[in-house]
């Protein structure tokens, strides 16, 4: 399972509040959504947010083994 690292609050931190994604169409609503209730999001967004905050992708997700 993919764990986001307190992803909105780095976006933050990076200028980048909710608002201003929003406004500037940065991601999508859902994308938002998805990251907030720890749903999966596509590359294209990762990638997107990693542009945002400057940071590599090892430092907003984690992969956590499920326990099946």
């Amino acid at each position: 399972m993919i764990i986001y690292k307190d992803v909105i609050q780095k976006m933050t931190d990076a200028g980048y509040n909710v608002s201003r994604i929003r406004r500037e169409k940065l991601l999508s609503q859902r994308t938002l959504s998805n990251i907030r209730h720890g749903e999966t999001i596509n590359l294209d967004s990762l990638n997107v947010i990693c542009k945002l905050t400057g940071l590599p992708v090892e430092k907003l997700i984690e992969y956590v083994p499920d326990n099946e």
